[in-house]
């Protein structure tokens, strides 16, 4: 069964992102390097403002060390697919979304290591190093990501009656898709301590959201305060809030291996899509008033 999903989930992240491509075109891209103001921005405030401001929730909170260890993994671990997804579903700057995440992607091999082990001494008094892949990361990235975006963008770009007919239908079937993967890493992971604890655990759920939307409205606003323009803004807004809980379960169950930590993930996971969806369209929405 575990078997099935390692191969059934990185296909079903590929076709959303294929059909995320599927809205693009090079220009699109183009517009993120020549003026790279809202990329770096953006990258700035994932890799040093998120684990950050997760640090500060994590010590001035009333939480087991090994939850507080959870919540600075997930400030550190910036938003993938499912961000790309809520950018697109909200008319968001797409291209922009995207590259936040392919780079991202490979920076985190030195962030996520540095920021856990950090976290874990710390709270936990453990001198744990947290290893990344760079072959494995590079290969989950392309696969799911880069190879994807590329197929849909070109097929857009060369065969556009065909994209716009499927256009329509992706947009319901895409959320779709990822709310399954939602539920099959979910329930995979929950297991022995952690799913006999869930419910007495839940306590943890008021910090992740803070975290959650409290990293959005900061993310948002300070994009604002560098000049960038209203869909830029709340697309950066959207990559702060939306963490890539996906990697930090495989994290806190393949590499700490901690049930507590792969918990926060779980949590965090159930309502993160659905929150950062809401004030993401709230922010859009209010760039669009006059």
């Amino acid at each position: 069964m575990r078997e099935t999903q390692d191969v059934l989930i990185p296909i079903a992240i590929a076709i959303i992102m294929w059909g995320i491509g599927l809205n693009l075109t090079f220009k699109s891209f183009k517009r993120v390097f020549v003026q790279p103001k809202a990329i770096l921005t953006g990258l700035s405030l994932q890799l040093i403002m998120l684990p950050a401001i997760g640090f500060l929730i994590a010590s001035v909170w009333d939480l087991d060390p090994a939850y507080k260890v959870g919540i600075v993994l997930i400030a550190a671990c910036p938003g993938g697919t499912a961000s790309n997804l809520v950018a697109h579903i909200l008319n968001g700057r797409v291209a922009l979304s995207i590259s936040l995440t392919a780079f991202n992607s490979f920076l985190i091999l030195f962030t996520i290591p540095l920021i856990t082990s950090g976290a874990m001494k710390v709270f936990m008094q453990s001198d744990q190093e947290v290893p990344l892949s760079f072959w494995r990361t590079f290969w989950n990235i392309g696969f799911t990501v880069i190879f994807p975006v590329l197929i849909g963008l070109l097929m857009r770009n060369y065969f556009s009656g065909f994209a716009d007919k499927l256009k329509p239908y992706l947009r319901f079937v895409l959320p779709g898709i990822l709310l399954v993967v939602f539920l099959v890493v979910g329930l995979d992971s929950v297991g022995g301590e952690s799913a006999s604890s869930l419910g007495n655990k839940l306590v943890i759920a008021i910090p992740l959201l803070l975290l959650n939307i409290g990293t959005i409205l900061i993310g948002y606003w300070i994009a604002a305060q560098f000049g960038i323009n209203p869909d830029g803004r709340f697309t950066i807004a959207i990559e702060m809030g939306l963490q890539n809980s996906a990697l930090a379960i495989f994290i806190g169950s393949q590499i700490i291996q901690n049930s507590q930590v792969v918990l926060v993930a779980i949590i965090y996971s159930s309502f993160s899509f659905f929150t950062t969806l809401g004030v993401g369209y709230g922010l859009s929405r209010r760039d669009k008033q006059p």
